[in-house]
């Protein structure tokens, strides 16, 4: 027997040995393993391709079998590994991933699918070697972690493999967006220098930039609530653009991600933006669906932000099913055929006004809201929702007399700072995803702060999630001032952000 490896194009994207055998029997091709038409259909095309090589076929049974049997395959992509199995039987071909579709000429063609599989593999195996197209040899071969061999023939594969020709068809190219990469720890990491949306354009709201900062460093939910036209919206937008850098793993798996969406994109400095329209379905922001378990919003927004605006607009349900996502930091699509977990590590940003015509909080206009209407407007979100929102800001009223300040290039060099600052001590995660038992090593308080916010509990009375979210908050703020000790102002500053029930 021989084996070759694959990658399935379904929502568990897994690893699949490409098995063949010859036996004794009458002469036939055969393929098992839960194969879709598409694979059964390769038949015909892979006879037909290699026919061109003159190849002539054994009088024996083949039997290709997809291992893992029972997962269900798709795609013309496995063509390329079959027909290798079949051309070269006694070659050992164990190392190496093939992938790519046959023409009845021997033709090696793309699909488009395919970047997305060398994109998911990526994360999955460093330093795959893996045999492509050569139309998108080119461009694969600038995702890192792969060593790209890239070919256009059938022929070229009984070259590669029986005359060790390993060199000539190999690509090598570096991404343009690592070449100014640096590494910390041991790792690579990519800053953004793109501000396509600037804190400069928004004038005054001081306090809702510092909590953007603070957000942006840890990693911390953050609620804007204000009246329409402060710039609830504007400071969301923008978040992404200050948050810390990426790193390999990070910039690898969002552009995967988004390559399930879409069937062609490019690896990106930014983090990703997610901002669903308050219509918007469960299943769309969540996943799932009727024929699988397709990404939704809330996993495509991981390492990067998910805002929902005019909150309480959102169905309830779609709303109190936030809960999940927020606290476990992943969400589990079930479907007959399809299971899948999707890590959900994101900056939840929500804004809403402070009552329904929105006036509440003006001092020029008047509310024309009765007590009634704002009661049932806020009932919308439950408090245990917003009890996994670290950091709230009121928006303050807008002046004529109000300046902008930082901008976000500013603010990506303060965020940047204290990231270092962070990266130091040695910690892997970002403040606001820390695990609570993490929380007595990496969130160390002075007498002070330990008195503060004991007291604050009393006062407050601030549940578990409630303490642990304020230790988070503090520590960021404490980063920001390079402070290795959360002092009783990180503390303060921590419970001034915190929303009273």
């Amino acid at each position: 027997m021989n084996y070759l490896k694959c990658i399935s194009f379904d929502e568990s994207l897994d690893i699949i040995d490409v098995e063949s055998t010859f036996t004794r029997g009458i002469p036939n091709l055969t393929i098992v393993g839960l194969a879709n038409v598409a694979i059964k259909e390769s038949v015909e095309r892979i006879k037909a391709s290699l026919a061109t090589c003159n190849f002539v076929f054994p009088s024996k049974k083949i039997t290709i079998n997809l291992s893992p049997s029972g997962i269900p395959k798709k795609g013309s992509h496995f063509d390329l590994a079959i027909a290798t199995l079949i051309l070269l039987q006694n070659e050992n071909l164990n190392d190496f991933f093939v992938v790519g579709e046959l023409g009845l000429d021997g033709s090696i063609k793309s699909t488009n699918e395919l970047f997305s599989l060398l994109l998911f593999l990526s994360t999955k195996i460093k330093k795959a070697k893996i045999i492509v197209p050569k139309s998108i040899a080119s461009k694969a071969s600038m995702i890192p972690n792969l060593e790209i061999y890239g070919m256009e023939h059938i022929s070229d594969i009984t070259e590669f493999f029986k005359e060790k020709q390993y060199e000539k068809f190999k690509f090598k190219k570096l991404h343009p967006l690592f070449k100014n990469s640096f590494s910390i720890n041991g790792e690579l990491y990519v800053r953004n220098e793109i501000f396509e949306y600037d804190f400069k354009d928004i004038k005054g709201q001081k306090q809702a930039k510092r909590a953007c900062l603070i957000a942006a460093l840890g990693m911390h939910n953050i609620l804007f609530e204000g009246s329409p036209g402060s710039g609830k919206t504007m400071c969301a937008k923008r978040l992404v653009y200050i948050m810390p850098p990426q790193n390999l793993d990070e910039i690898l798996i969002q552009s995967a991600y988004k390559s399930l969406i879409s069937k062609d994109n490019d690896l990106s400095q930014v983090r990703v933006f997610r901002n669903p329209h308050h219509t918007s379905t469960r299943a769309s922001i969540f996943g799932g669906g009727a024929n699988g378990a397709k990404i939704g919003e809330v996993a495509l927004a991981n390492k990067g932000v998910l805002f929902f605006d005019e909150f309480p607009h959102f169905n309830k349900q779609v709303i109190e099913s936030l809960r999940e996502p927020l606290e476990d930091y992943k969400i589990n699509i079930s479907r007959v055929n399809s299971k899948i977990s999707y890590e959900t590590k994101f900056i939840f940003a929500a804004a809403l006004n402070p009552c329904p015509c929105g006036n509440l909080f003006s001092k020029n206009l008047n509310c024309v809201c009765n007590d009634n209407e704002i009661k049932r407007y806020k009932n919308k979100i439950s408090w245990p929702i917003l009890d996994r929102i670290d950091l709230y800001v009121a928006m303050d009223e807008i002046d004529a007399n109000d300046k902008a300040d930082l901008s976000s290039k500013q603010m990506s060099d303060i965020v940047f700072d204290a990231f270092l600052f962070q990266k130091k001590r040695g910690q892997k995660e970002f403040n606001g995803k820390l695990k609570d038992e993490d929380l007595k090593e990496i969130c160390i308080l002075d007498d002070e702060a330990k008195e503060t916010l004991y007291k604050a509990t009393l006062r407050y009375n601030l549940s578990q999630r409630g303490i642990n979210k304020t230790l988070k908050v503090a520590r960021s703020c404490a980063d920001l001032a390079k402070s290795e000790i959360i002092l009783k102002n990180h503390i303060l500053e921590a419970l001034s952000f915190r929303m009273r029930g």
